[in-house]
């Protein structure tokens, strides 16, 4: 999964959350994924939640343009036991999808299930499961925070799906 004149593919995958949202970038060369950048974007527990809302877009969209990926994958909701929390999440995803969109990004969306397959082979892998993977998979000498890992594995899935060999 390269362009044409053979440069790697940047992918950013997203793990999104009313207060806190990983990030992860990685570059796709062939067969072979790197490592580029992983990260969090903290919205202010003492906002209001609009201004958490902008506050995740506008962090979104800093890494849009910091690193500038060809493409972007955000995890899907799956389910939530407190409705309230579920309707904050969604307007989450929300603010980051237009982030995304608003960079003119190809943007797909996976399922908890759907991550945890590609990475770690299992639908129903822990979180402990996939952080190893995702250490395993990009060569790190130490796991990401818990949000960036998933959200490394929410853009490893990406490029799975995309036709890398990962």
């Amino acid at each position: 999964m390269t362009t044409s004149a053979g440069t790697p593919i940047r992918l950013l995958g997203i793990d999104p959350g009313s207060r806190i949202t990983g990030y992860g970038i990685i570059d796709v060369f062939g067969p072979e994924i790197h490592f580029v950048a992983c990260g969090v974007i903290k919205s202010t527990p003492s906002q209001k939640f609009p201004q958490r809302l902008k506050e995740l877009y506008d962090g979104i969209n800093s890494v849009v343009i910091t690193h500038k990926p060809s493409h972007a994958a955000v995890e899907d909701i799956f389910f939530a036991k407190n409705p309230k929390s579920a309707l904050k999440l969604g307007q989450a995803r929300g603010a980051i999808l237009m982030a995304v969109m608003n960079n003119y990004l190809p943007v797909d969306e996976y399922t908890a299930k759907q991550v945890k397959q590609a990475v770690a082979g299992y639908g129903q892998a822990s979180k402990g499961q996939v952080q190893h993977m995702v250490r395993v998979l990009l060569g790190l000498t130490s796991s990401p925070s818990e949000d960036a890992s998933d959200a490394l594995a929410v853009a490893i899935c990406l490029a799975n799906h995309l036709g890398g060999s990962v």
